[in-house]
């Protein structure tokens, strides 16, 4: 379990970051509610390879963060909608930096002809 935000060093900033916003989907999830409020199966289609039971986690712990809002609507089928919280929304420029980066390195990467064989110790 991770330390309280009120408990973290301040010298340790990025790494707390890092313990919220980290793992493979977290920020690919936030980039797609930045559009504004989806329902679980519409970020289910919009990230096809991560699983149900992944996106249910991650969605838990962004929730148990105060970076996504859950509202559960009672109808039948029930309907749950997840919206950034204005948390969430502080972090708009990060993921669009991340993603221009992203775009930006798969291009230079298949520019770029990849290295064969292990990979130099560091």
């Amino acid at each position: 379990m991770r330390s309280s935000v009120e408990e973290a060093p301040e010298y340790c900033a990025i790494e707390f970051a890092m313990e919220v916003l980290g793992g493979r989907w977290k920020m690919a999830i936030l980039k797609q509610l930045v559009s504004g409020t989806h329902r679980f199966g519409e970020l289910r289609r919009a990230l096809p390879t991560i699983t149900q039971r992944m996106l249910t986690r991650q969605l838990r712990e962004l929730e148990a963060d105060g970076l996504v809002t859950r509202t559960v609507y009672r109808e039948v089928p029930p309907r749950v909608e997840y919206t950034l919280t204005d948390i969430g929304h502080s972090l708009d420029a990060i993921t669009e930096q991340l993603d221009k980066w992203g775009r930006w390195y798969q291009e230079t990467v298949r520019l770029v002809e990849p290295p064969t064989g292990p990979r130099p110790a560091a």
